[in-house]
């Protein structure tokens, strides 16, 4: 809250994201409602970069809110491995991070 009592949103990926940053950490996931980032005809990527997702961007296959900013922010200042993963799959986390397939989306900050 501020000083005259007004209420602040911060979104929890933005505060993970900076978390992140500031400890530099190796991985970060982020468990949303969303099997990743799509592309145009409803398939899942899985490996990006920032490079890439930049490529994406600029041909319109992401647009809005398909990625959150807080994941590319976090891959871009030095957080090894960004993971945007469905949570409503079971045991998603294990499958993103101790299979070689994944579940999600992972961006990589090289």
């Amino acid at each position: 809250m501020g000083s005259a009592g007004e209420t602040y949103n911060i979104n929890a990926d933005v505060v993970a994201g900076k978390i992140a940053e500031v400890l530099k950490a190796e991985k970060l996931v982020l468990l949303t409602n969303t099997p990743g980032v799509l592309d145009k005809e409803g398939r899942l990527l899985t490996g990006l970069t920032s490079k890439r997702i930049d490529e994406l961007f600029a041909d319109g296959t992401i647009s809005g809110g398909m990625l959150p900013k807080s994941a590319l922010d976090a891959a871009r200042a030095g957080v090894h491995s960004v993971h945007i993963i469905d949570g409503r799959v079971d045991h998603c986390v294990l499958l993103e991070i101790l299979t070689s397939e994944g579940v999600g989306t992972m961006i990589r900050s090289y």
